[in-house]
């Protein structure tokens, strides 16, 4: 068992929630042999110590107070236990000497798996996937996070219904004297979670078709979407309130942000976009998370720019922008696609002036396709240009064109008001002089009922 050092996070503020029991977090990674190529993609993208302080950062977000952090190296999972036999029996010895109420291990496992540590250690064992859901479940705040939240919850306790309770028989079915036992406790448990299930499937069917409705407004008005997306704690709500000047809650913990939320973003020359802000991504997010969370992350699929907030300060850097873009493609969306993605290299703020003129010549290398841009979320540093790749980004997928239209013809000023972007607009002898910006799909429509011309460049 390797320990490890916990000094430099120690200190991190507290919340004032009451502290939830003594905790050991167990990393069991897999150690790494030199042919093992597929294991060494998939496990050895970040250092292990830096994937033990994320589960222990995961762990202090729900306010549980850890005793002890542990990576526990394995050579291969044991379908029974994950960990190996001298594993389990020296983490139980630490259990029993720190006075353990609880073991987060940093790892997805099975039912069986679950259900056989917690026999051997006398205590609650709670894997990554279920500690990320009750972050989740304290973290949602709007009827529509909490509805997404207790679907991914339920999903995952459905298959974790694998105690012995057929000793809680309901009454005897069957017809006669000699009916058969009639359902037992799991199979109840089991019923109710599934129409349970179903109920919240069909709520959260209703939030998308408001979603979609909403959607729909905005494409009158018309604005369009910047999305944010990126590993947690990467400094995505600050830049939202920094671009928007909003007050959305940016803290320095995991999963700060959970509920998205939409402002107007005003650009450099007057135009205005909508920007989203999502929920936070993570190394490993569950399948039952994205799922559940499809409705909200639906403002992604659907933005016409993507921000792809890094934090760039961080050690783990390049393997969380691989996770982030793993949900993205998990959702249909293709990273290297396009140009729809821009990059945004955060907290600069951190490095030196040699530091981010080495980052600049290493930013200004990236393939075209994909730009990044370096900015302070903090200070502001780099957010005009930020603003002005947007804007143009933006126009670039516009025609400009310049009309005139009789002052009086109000129905179709206010058309060319709800249905494009109107730049310029001056009365001249009766009419308006109106220079507006519209989509492709539109384009047509306004050249042809109000004899507009494109704008030469």
């Amino acid at each position: 068992m390797e320990p490890f050092d916990r000094e430099g996070s120690a200190d991190r503020p507290r919340s004032a929630a009451k502290q939830s029991g003594r905790v050991i977090v167990i990393g069991p990674y897999l150690r790494m042999r030199g042919g093992n190529a597929d294991a060494q993609a998939n496990e050895a993208v970040r250092d292990s110590e830096a994937r033990l302080e994320e589960a222990a950062g995961l762990a202090r977000a729900i306010d549980l107070t850890i005793a002890d952090a542990l990576i526990a190296p394995i050579s291969q999972i044991r379908p029974a236990t994950y960990l190996g036999k001298g594993k389990v029996e020296e983490i139980t010895g630490l259990i029993a000497g720190h006075n353990i109420e609880l073991v987060v291990m940093d790892c997805a496992l099975s039912p069986i798996q679950q259900r056989n540590l917690e026999k051997a250690w006398n205590t609650k064992v709670l894997d990554r996937t279920g500690l990320i859901l009750e972050i989740f479940g304290r973290r949602a705040k709007t009827k529509e996070g909490a509805l997404q939240v207790e679907l991914a919850h339920l999903n995952y306790q459905r298959s974790r219904l694998v105690r012995s309770w057929t000793h809680l028989e309901r009454q005897r079915g069957g017809f006669g004297f000699m009916g058969g036992p009639g359902e037992t406790q799991i199979e109840a448990d089991r019923r109710l979670i599934g129409d349970r299930i179903t109920r919240l499937e069909n709520e959260l069917k209703k939030v998308q078709a408001t979603r979609r409705l909403h959607r729909a407004g905005r494409q009158r008005v018309p604005y369009r979407v910047v999305a944010l997306v990126g590993y947690t704690n990467a400094g995505k709500s600050t830049l939202f309130n920094r671009l928007t000047r909003a007050d959305v809650q940016a803290a320095d913990m995991l999963f700060a942000t959970l509920d998205p939320t939409l402002r107007a973003l005003s650009l450099p020359h007057g135009g205005k976009a909508m920007l989203s802000d999502t929920v936070g991504f993570i190394s490993n997010l569950p399948t039952q998370l994205v799922a559940a969370f499809r409705a909200t992350l639906e403002e992604v699929l659907e933005a016409d720019i993507i921000l792809h907030v890094r934090d760039i300060s961080h050690e783990d850097a390049e393997a969380q922008e691989r996770d982030v873009d793993a949900v993205l493609r998990q959702l249909g969306i293709d990273p290297t696609a396009g140009g729809r993605i821009l990059e945004v290299w955060n907290k600069i703020d951190r490095f030196d002036p040699e530091e981010r003129e080495n980052l600049r010549n290493i930013a200004a290398r990236r393939p075209p396709e994909r730009p990044c841009f370096l900015v302070s979320a903090t200070s502001g540093e780099g957010i005009n240009e930020l603003l002005s790749a947007i804007e143009e980004r933006l126009a670039a997928t516009r025609t400009t064109l310049d009309l005139s239209i009789d002052a009086s013809d109000g129905a179709g000023i206010s058309w060319l008001h709800r249905n494009a972007e109107v730049l310029t607009k001056e009365l001249h002898d009766g009419r308006f002089d109106m220079t507006v910006r519209v989509d492709e799909t539109k384009r047509d429509i306004v050249v042809s009922r109000f004899d507009a011309v494109p704008r030469v460049a």
